[in-house]
């Protein structure tokens, strides 16, 4: 079977979808890639490492796309428009993709590969069970969101993070506050912990006070009580009434008077992301504080942000929205999620290198959106739809 691994088009995006490694691990499940050439470029693997793991390498994505059984991609594919660029279009009938295809932002992308009778597969709707471990994207990609925004964070800080004691004096360590612990806020909190930063952290859900403890850190608690039922069985932090947001405003703002940094990584899946700093909040902080809102793609954690600006507030408060913040980390992140997907591949080839959809497996059945042109999954089908098991 054929995998195409193209080009990603989309702004801001550096990322590939498939490493040399990860093709030459396609090789021996009896696969053959066809990359199109400049696809790594930026994630710094040349064609020539392609071409040396077993990949075929051509001229564009027409020619990558052109009869591929599989299409692996990082965003969503393109539609059309005014590059007049079509790569759903591109693809065969009864063609897999398999991407972060963001269906709950973008249901019109879900109908219209149903039309064109794809079947997709939807990375981040990976339940987060143990088996699926392994092919969770959300989480290989938070981890070094979290840490660059403390690279970011650092870079735009006017001081030093660590304490240094000199011959000139004593420079006193920076604080950071993250808000948000989860696989973005706790790598955030490692990542200034080994910077010399002294770091607290806030969450809503009660389990993260003993992750961020075991990393250093200090746990800024709001109510206890109601932490216990903020969090979602599938491990995500679940929206909090308008009294515990109140209140824990009113927590966080003694804190940020504090704060030298603030990481902020609030999400919500399908959701507008929780405003977590006010413009009041951010008035008490002092003048040369940073906040990195990893959230801002999302409408962001912070009033007042602009995504892919550098904001400068009237206080001297930079506000940091950089877009797709893994991909400032391209080598990793591609290698990462090229991981991730061939993880997912072993789950639907089958040993004799064909397709097979169980839709009955529950990796399968989250992830996947449209099958044999239809919207099959509940959360975007507009009414129940039975599948049985497909063999491609």
């Amino acid at each position: 079977m054929k995998v195409a691994i193209i080009k990603e088009r989309r702004a801001q995006e550096r990322r590939v979808a498939a490493s040399p490694d990860t093709v030459k691990h396609m090789a021996g499940m009896g696969l053959e890639a066809v990359v199109e050439s400049g696809a790594g470029a930026d994630a710094y693997f040349p064609d020539d490492s392609y071409r040396a793991a077993g990949a075929t390498i051509v001229g564009d994505a027409a020619a990558a796309l052109a009869d591929a059984d599989i299409v692996l991609k990082v965003q969503r594919p393109l539609l059309g428009g005014a590059d007049g660029v079509d790569e759903v279009g591109m693809m065969k009938k009864g063609a897999v993709l398999i991407g972060l295809l963001q269906p709950l932002r973008h249901p019109a992308d879900t109908k219209a590969y149903a039309e064109a009778g794809i079947a997709a597969f939807a990375m981040e709707l990976m339940p987060r069970i143990t088996r699926a471990q392994t092919m969770d994207v959300l989480s290989s990609q938070a981890n070094l969101a979290g840490y660059r925004a403390v690279l970011d964070a650092a870079a735009e800080f006017g001081r030093a993070l660590p304490m240094m004691m000199t011959a000139a004096g004593t420079i006193k360590a920076a604080r950071v506050l993250v808000m948000g612990a989860g696989v973005a806020g706790l790598q955030a909190i490692a990542t200034a912990r080994r910077l010399g930063a002294i770091v607290s952290a806030t969450d809503v859900r009660a389990a993260a006070k003993e992750q961020v403890e075991s990393l250093g850190a200090t746990f800024i608690t709001v109510d206890e009580e109601a932490m216990r039922a903020a969090e979602t069985e599938g491990g995500y932090a679940r929206e909090m009434t308008e009294d515990f947001q109140r209140r824990q405003r009113e927590k966080v703002t003694e804190a940020l008077r504090r704060a030298d940094i603030v990481i902020c990584t609030a999400l919500i899946p399908g959701r507008k992301a929780p405003v977590l700093l006010t413009e009041a909040m951010v008035a008490v902080m002092t003048p040369g504080s940073v906040i990195v809102d990893l959230a801002v793609e999302s409408g962001g954690n912070v009033e007042g942000n602009r995504p892919g600006e550098i904001v400068t507030t009237a206080n001297g408060v930079k506000i940091v929205g950089h877009l797709n913040m893994p991909s400032r980390v391209p080598v990793d992140a591609s290698q990462l999620y090229a991981r991730n997907l061939l993880a997912f591949l072993a789950l639907i080839v089958d040993k004799e290198g064909q397709l097979r959809i169980d839709t009955a497996d529950e990796i399968v059945k989250a992830a996947l959106l449209t099958l044999d042109g239809a919207i099959v999954n509940p959360a975007l089908a507009p009414e129940p739809v039975i599948v049985a098991a497909s063999t491609g």
